[in-house]
């Protein structure tokens, strides 16, 4: 079986659900805790890529407190959206779940057995 990496957030009840889902059709995954794992530019760049997202703020959590208080609603600039998904992990969306050089956002967390399954989503 390929590789399959979760990255994932245990405070987060979805996020907990998908590992759960995952346990459960027997995938043991790589668990990547990416609040505490710092991540690069180009590893951001290449999960927009992955996700097939038209934009950085489509991996955004545009409704956690830091994206207000740095005024990233008003922010166009695709580089100044991933630098600060680099500085605030917490910026970046959970769930999610790659395989294969794809990967989706499980929200809802039965998204990520279709990818496992490869199932197109």
């Amino acid at each position: 079986m390929s590789k399959i990496q979760i990255w994932h957030n245990p405070r987060c009840s979805k996020s907990r659900e998908a590992l759960k889902l995952l346990e459960s059709e027997g995938v043991e995954p790589e668990v990547v805790k990416y609040l505490d794992v710092p991540h690069t530019k180009e590893e951001i760049k290449n999960l927009i890529r992955m996700l097939g997202l038209n934009s950085a703020r489509d991996l955004m959590r545009t409704k956690e407190k830091i994206y207000k208080e740095l005024g990233l609603k008003d922010v166009d600039d695709e580089e100044k959206l991933i630098e600060a998904m680099v500085e605030h992990p917490k910026l970046i969306e959970r769930p999610i779940v790659v395989k294969d050089g794809k990967a989706v956002i499980g929200r809802p967390p039965e998204k990520v057995i279709d990818l496992v399954k490869g199932v197109d989503a």
